[in-house]
């Protein structure tokens, strides 16, 4: 029962997934840092006092909390924009294979994907 246990956790990947979450979360923090301690004392700075993000929206009895909808949306904005821009810094696109190569019978080029020269029709 343990060896099979131990294959599945092997097997399925859920050591890789575990680490991906631990970091991630550690990501998070670190985005989350850079966010409250750099952008937002900007954003502070930029817009009016503080008075906007408890401001309400009455219907009747109810009440809408715009002010903190707004507050919550553009953290979301500049978050995601932070997690985009350390993404776009990290991960760089693979470089893409040879879309053309030779036909080993007749030297033409053809698609990298064909499996019949179109030139002199041999199987690839």
């Amino acid at each position: 029962m343990w060896s099979e246990f131990k294959a599945f956790l092997l097997k399925e990947n859920v050591i890789a997934l575990a680490i991906a979450v631990v970091i991630g979360a550690a990501l998070g923090k670190v985005v989350t840092g850079v966010v409250d301690d750099f952008i937002m004392p900007i954003v502070g700075a930029a817009t009016p006092g503080g008075a906007w993000q408890t401001a309400t929206w009455d219907i009747g009895s109810m009440k809408f909390g715009i002010g903190n909808f707004v507050s919550v949306l553009i953290n979301f904005i500049i978050i995601a924009f932070v997690v985009w821009r350390i993404s776009k810094a990290f991960i760089k696109p693979a470089p893409a294979g040879p879309a053309t190569k030779p036909c080993q019978f007749c030297k033409m080029t053809i698609d990298a994907a064909a499996t019949r020269c179109a030139h002199c029709t041999s199987q690839l």
